[in-house]
């Protein structure tokens, strides 16, 4: 990093980004176009049956004003599945999103800040 900074090239470490790691590097298909106000979410969940549908489920239940633009799932024999979701939605609904997630019970954390998202998947 050191030795390409020094040559002025803009450099992003993404060495201990989870996400990044987790599910930008085994994505293809570069930039999702007419994502407009996307937001992005990191879920984990117990890998036990009926989990991933449950789920699915709940978030087929999202409702008209939201639109899921990017399901990522990746589990590698973990005791735990691992899904990236980018939800778009108008700005109204924003707090409304947020309450719907905690009602899921699966931990999650918002990603739509992260720097590989911002590189690698949202457009421009």
């Amino acid at each position: 990093i050191s030795g390409l900074t020094k040559q002025k090239y803009a450099v992003v470490d993404l060495t201990d980004d989870e996400m990044a790691k987790l599910h930008v590097r085994h994505m293809v298909g570069g930039r999702a176009a007419g994502t407009g106000a996307e937001l992005l979410y990191r879920f984990e969940f117990p890998e036990r049956p009926g989990a991933l549908l449950k789920f699915l489920n709940t978030m087929a239940d999202l409702g008209s004003n939201w639109n899921i633009s990017l399901f990522h799932y990746r589990n590698h024999g973990a005791a735990y599945g691992r899904v990236l979701v980018g939800i778009q939605t108008p700005e109204a609904e924003i707090a409304n999103i947020h309450g719907f997630l905690q009602e899921i019970g699966y931990p999650y954390r918002e990603e739509t800040g992260n720097p590989a998202y911002e590189l690698f998947l949202r457009s421009r």
